[in-house]
């Protein structure tokens, strides 16, 4: 058994005196583990870092083992990261949202957002709107997508500003009006993608309180586990970021 594939560093962990375990999330065989040899080596090394971008040929005598990687760069972003407190807590948190993923399960979709999240997680402006999407995008991938098209009241499509916690649903502001206090309020650009504005820090904390609330409740208690501590460290530096004022030449 072998294929090739493209692939980003999720993790590695140590195995034997000079071995490791590669945690790859690939465009074609979803998150999947392999052994690499000599990965202590100065030339593996550099490359086994979270966020790199891999090219990965992976070969086992049967599937269900876990088998070999040889890997070679493609996109080494983990150097230009190290620099960027956020960026480095970004990484580990997308790494961690990546594992709630089965494993060898193929999600080409979510791999293209993470390789195209990469290039842009230095920069704590343009970031944290991509890592909210990409929580509401696993969410869906996940089976709990929210539905954030039309009132679950009335069914308008306009006017769009709370999200029920029991449905996921969008609500209209007037329809809630009444149970505003017990809704989660739903900032234009998470549910308008295509949206060009950069979103303030109120609206960026709005959207990684919708996300992290259907994260923690339908993904993350059932299986044991809390939020991330990456992601607090990560969201609370978006946000101040997007409170900063913008320094223009």
């Amino acid at each position: 058994m072998h294929w090739s594939d493209e692939g980003i560093v999720l993790g590695v962990k140590r195995h034997g005196e000079s071995s490791a375990i590669l945690e790859l999330m690939t465009r074609e065989h979803g998150r999947h583990l392999g052994h690499v040899r000599g990965a202590s080596g100065s030339r593996l090394r550099p490359l086994l870092q979270p966020g790199n971008r891999l090219g990965a040929t992976w070969r086992a005598r049967l599937d269900e083992h876990l088998g070999h990687y040889t890997v070679e760069g493609l996109n080494l972003a983990a150097g230009s990261l190290l620099d960027h407190s956020h960026a480095l807590y970004g990484v580990t948190h997308l790494a961690a949202l990546c594992r709630l993923l089965p494993e060898r399960d193929p999600h080409p979709e979510i791999y293209a957002a993470l390789d195209g999240m990469l290039g842009e997680l230095a920069d704590a402006r343009a970031s944290g709107p991509r890592v909210a999407r990409f929580e509401l995008q696993l969410l869906s991938e996940l089976g709990f997508g929210l539905d954030l098209g039309s009132c679950a009241a009335t069914g308008t499509h306009s006017d769009l500003v709370y999200v029920s916690p029991k449905s996921g649903r969008a609500v209209s502001r007037e329809a809630g009006l009444p149970w505003k206090d017990k809704l989660l309020r739903l900032p234009p650009f998470l549910r308008e993608p295509d949206a060009a504005e950069s979103p303030s820090a109120a609206d960026l904390a709005d959207a990684f309180a919708v996300t992290g609330f259907f994260l923690l409740h339908h993904v993350l208690e059932p299986r044991g586990l809390p939020l991330p501590e990456a992601r607090a460290s990560f969201v609370n530096a978006v946000v101040a970021a997007h409170r900063a004022p913008q320094i223009t030449a």
